[in-house]
């Protein structure tokens, strides 16, 4: 197991293919060691949270993140397609809450978050700031995340449960998109 994931969270990526390499986060987080590359998706962790934009839970400090936090890394052009595969039972699945991306290629739009800001996201919620600024760290563009979404992720991280994570999240949320 690498070295650096002991004793912290332990960040799990299944990378679809679907994107720039130049421009994958996820991929990037692997080289340096700070997140682990599945090629085969049989050998993500059981129960671990299965970050998925489509699940009906949102992610809450009470979810608990043992089994380390899993993202399937793939082109949000291919999302809808991509998705719906891995329903599968082993995982906790989880949606963020309204955040908004700072990645260049997202920058300012609402849940395209790249693969480092929703590990970062989720961590963060979770209670590991410090783990978050640490993976955010190596991009140019990372610490725009945390502020961009300061306040969010104060009240996300300061919520009892999810139902109350989806109440906050309104206070935020354009009405266009409520």
């Amino acid at each position: 197991m690498n070295q650096y994931l002991y004793n912290k969270v332990p960040l799990h990526l299944y990378h679809a293919n679907q994107c720039d390499p130049k421009k994958c986060t996820g991929k990037k987080l692997a080289r340096f060691g700070l997140a682990s590359l599945h090629s085969k998706p049989g050998k993500l962790p059981k129960g671990a949270i299965f970050l998925n934009p489509f699940s009906e839970l949102a992610l809450s400090p009470t979810d608990n993140d043992q089994n380390g936090i899993v993202v399937l890394d793939c082109s949000w052009k291919e999302v809808d397609r991509t998705f719906p595969v891995w329903k599968k039972k082993r995982f906790k699945h989880r949606a963020l809450p309204y955040l908004l991306a700072a990645n260049p290629v997202n920058y300012g739009k609402p849940f395209k978050l790249g693969t480092v800001e929703a590990f970062a996201a989720t961590l963060y919620i979770l209670g590991h700031i410090e783990q978050a600024r640490e993976i955010l760290n190596k991009f140019k563009w990372g610490h725009t995340f945390l502020e961009l979404n300061h306040e969010p992720l104060d009240a996300y991280a300061s919520a009892k449960n999810s139902k109350e994570v989806v109440s906050i999240q309104a206070e935020f949320m354009p009405t266009a998109l409520l």
